[in-house]
């Protein structure tokens, strides 16, 4: 799956800006990885909104145990790979009919978390149980929501391309040449809103998270890792974990 984002919708964060600028790598524009893409997967399906963003998604090659699916439904655009095992309580949560699929449901708990402000954004995620990613994109708002699930079952990842764009996609090699050194793996457990301005862990959304700047052997510019506080770190027995 491929979403592909303009300036207009959300500004190319300031670390993979970093991380590109520490390693120049050749990159392409977005029209280019777009059509990357479809040549790759001639049974594409590709929707572009507007003039700020593309969606693209194909079942070629999946997981049957970890399928891609795309709907939309009121200006709200979905991207989602993966299963939820708790569909069928969320389902009853959101009012939604037995046949509900994962796609839909994230759309109905996005539009949750639009409308019934101030519903904390972790919460929405936080209550998603399995192994996913993301990409919500609101048209009639402009407003760009990812996630991934707490253990990266399903890796996503983000760069930006030559022209600007933020482009996230499930298939790390796709973007690598189109976004050189800006590329990165999206941190399992957290999610990325331009409604409240950035990157936050649904597990503790006041954690900082820091870009690590990458050595010159890996394709990655940065990793990203949440600080975890230290009241936390401290029932684990002294140690710092990472997500």
């Amino acid at each position: 799956m491929l979403g592909i984002f303009s300036s207009s919708v959300v500004s190319p964060p300031e670390d993979l800006v970093a991380a590109g600028s520490r390693t120049p790598s050749p990159k392409t524009n977005s029209g280019e990885l777009l059509k990357r893409f479809l040549h790759g997967n001639p049974a594409a399906l590709s929707v572009q909104v507007g003039d700020n963003a593309h969606l693209a998604f194909t079942h070629h090659n999946e997981s049957p145990l970890l399928p891609r699916s795309f709907a939309v439904k009121d200006d709200i655009f979905c991207l989602f790979k993966g299963t939820l095992n708790n569909l069928g309580s969320l389902r009853q949560q959101y009012g939604l009919a037995k046949t509900a699929t994962e796609v839909v449901l994230v759309i109905e708990a996005y539009k949750a978390l639009r409308d019934r402000a101030p519903y904390p954004p972790n919460h929405v995620v936080g209550h998603l149980q399995g192994n996913f990613a993301f990409v919500v994109y609101d048209k009639s708002t402009s407003t760009l929501f990812v996630a991934s699930d707490q253990v990266g079952k399903i890796p996503l990842y983000w760069g930006i391309t030559a022209d600007g764009y933020v482009a996230f996609a499930d298939d790390a090699e796709l973007l690598k040449g189109s976004c050189g050194k800006t590329l990165a793996q999206f941190p399992q457990g957290c999610f990325f809103s331009t409604a409240i301005g950035g990157l936050k862990s649904y597990e503790n959304p006041k954690s900082k998270i820091t870009a690590i700047p990458a050595t010159d052997e890996e394709i990655w510019g940065a990793t990203f890792k949440v600080e975890v506080p230290a009241v936390l770190a401290a029932t684990n027995f002294g140690a710092m974990p990472m997500i």
